[in-house]
């Protein structure tokens, strides 16, 4: 296997990618989204709390529920500050999960299943380049451009809660260390669980827009862990960190055994035609 290598399909398949708005508008407004409608939500927190009737008004009943560590953090703060604070520290970190795995597996369906669509994928095979070399720059061409893709939007939710919110609070709330491991750590292992399971999708469908439908999948489990938080059984902090981090590390080392397995060039040029 060659780096060397690896980066030459990550060229080519990078510049197929970038001149395709399919792939391109989802990568580009579902971060945009999560990081600036998102905090602009939290922003506008305190004026709805103002509103007669409206749903914050049960807000100390929801800050009680809080687990202890949180509720700690938040003491000698106004309900106007704790619920920002929560919703921007704690409620909305789940969500920057949806980025990763949609990127990943977006990138993935169309590096892998999209040389079928673009009848491309026989002269690939054909190159003297071995299986690991293009196994591992279709891994790349994934993987970098959706990371890349997850810490601007990290960032650019951080700037717009801290400048958004600093007349609240006098001082910038992010980032804090649970989110920095969260956005280091957690969503590179989310990422590659997209890649490693589109990979197995795309070599066994025949082209771009089935992949994409089957990967669309991988958001499911997403949902399922920011619902559980909205339900209140689980909740953003050390704990959860650890739990997603070892379960998706997990589900990467399985689903790139039975990838790297599958990932038999004979095979794959068979089921192309």
């Amino acid at each position: 296997m060659s780096l060397e290598n690896a980066m030459l399909v990550f060229r080519k398949d990078w510049r197929e990618m970038s001149r395709n708005m399919q792939i391109v508008a989802p990568i580009v407004i579902v971060p945009l989204v999560i990081s600036v409608v998102l905090p602009l939500i939290v922003i506008l927190v305190p004026t709805m709390l103002s509103i007669p009737g409206s749903s914050f008004s049960n807000s100390a009943a929801l800050l009680q529920s809080l687990p202890a560590d949180v509720q700690a953090q938040v003491v000698g703060m106004s309900t106007v500050q704790s619920l920002t604070y929560v919703f921007a520290v704690y409620f909305f970190a789940p969500f920057f999960l949806i980025i990763p795995v949609m990127a990943s597996s977006v990138l993935a369906a169309d590096s892998f299943a999209g040389e079928k669509d673009r009848k491309t994928l026989e002269a690939l095979l054909a190159t003297p380049l071995t299986d690991g070399d293009l196994l591992l720059g279709k891994i790349l061409v994934s993987f970098i451009p959706a990371m890349l893709v997850t810490l601007l939007a990290f960032v650019v939710y951080t700037v717009v809660v801290d400048f958004g919110a600093l007349g609240l609070f006098g001082r910038f709330i992010l980032p804090n260390g649970l989110w920095l491991a969260f956005i280091l750590l957690v969503t590179p292992a989310v990422a590659l669980a997209g890649i490693g399971v589109t990979v197995i999708v795309s070599l066994r469908v025949k082209g771009f827009r089935e992949a994409q439908q089957l990967s669309a999948l991988l958001v499911l489990p997403i949902l399922a862990i920011i619902l559980a938080q909205v339900g209140g059984a689980l909740f953003f902090g050390l704990t959860m960190l650890i739990l997603m981090l070892v379960g998706f590390a997990l589900l990467d080392v399985a689903v790139f055994y039975i990838g790297i397995r599958l990932f038999k060039r004979e095979d794959i040029l068979v089921k192309s035609v």
